[in-house]
C-alpha cells in the first residue's frame, strides 16, 4: 500500500513539474478530431487531425491512441520538405505528394510523445507521434494506427511552434468540454 501511495504522489509530481516546464499545451479531442494549441492561456491555433481508427488504448499492439498527458520528447525532421518520408524516424529521401494513392508514410514533422501518466505509459516505445500524413483526405475522422495524424501544411506550422516539452493532453470529451475562459480571460483546460 504504501509502495502505491508513493507511486501515485510520484507520477502526481511529475505531472506538475511537467506542466510547469512549457506554457505550451496541445489538447486533443478524440469525438472531435480536433487539436487546438493553447499559449500563455490563449487559444492560438486550431487544427483538423486524426487519431487511431483503432479506437483508444496504450497496449501494446493494439494500435490505439493512448489518452491523458503526454509531452513532446522530440521534435525530428526540422527543414524537411512537405512530403518527406521517414522510416524509423529517419528521412528516406522520397518524398510523397498529398493523397497518394498506396501510400501511408509517416511524413514532413514527427513530434515524438511521451506518456505522463500509467494510463499511457508505453507511448514512447509504442512510436506514438504527432506527424504528417500523405493520407490528407481522412484527416478529421479516425484513420490511424494510434497516432495522432496532421496535414503536412498544418504539421509544419505546428513544428515551428511548439517546443519539446509542450504538454499534449488527448481527451475523449468535446473541446467545448474542456476548454474554460478564466476570470482574466485566459483559458483553462479542464482534465478529462
Amino acid at each position: 500500500m504504501r509502495t502505491f501511495i508513493a507511486t501515485c504522489c510520484l507520477l502526481a509530481l511529475s505531472t506538475i513539474f511537467a506542466l510547469a516546464e512549457s506554457d505550451t499545451t496541445l489538447l486533443v479531442s478524440v469525438p472531435d478530431q480536433r487539436m487546438v494549441m493553447v499559449q500563455n492561456g490563449l487559444r492560438v491555433a486550431d487544427f483538423s487531425v486524426s487519431t487511431s481508427k483503432f479506437g483508444l488504448s496504450d497496449a501494446p499492439r493494439s494500435y490505439g491512441t493512448p489518452l491523458g498527458l503526454m509531452q513532446v520528447s522530440e521534435k525530428i525532421g526540422d527543414g524537411a520538405p512537405q512530403g518527406a518520408v521517414f522510416k524509423s524516424r529517419r528521412p528516406t529521401g522520397e518524398v510523397v505528394r498529398p493523397n497518394a494513392r498506396g501510400r501511408d508514410p509517416i511524413v514532413t514533422r514527427i513530434l515524438r510523445l511521451r506518456g505522463l501518466e500509467a494510463r499511457n505509459s508505453r507511448a514512447s516505445d509504442r512510436g506514438i507521434y504527432i506527424h504528417g500524413t500523405p493520407e490528407e483526405r481522412n484527416i478529421g475522422r479516425p484513420a490511424s494506427y494510434g497516432c495522432i495524424r496532421m496535414r503536412s501544411r498544418d504539421v509544419v506550422q505546428l513544428f515551428a511552434s511548439v517546443p519539446v516539452g509542450a504538454i499534449v493532453q488527448v481527451v475523449n470529451s468535446p473541446i467545448s468540454r474542456v476548454l474554460h475562459p478564466t476570470e482574466t480571460g485566459a483559458i483553462a483546460i479542464k482534465a478529462d
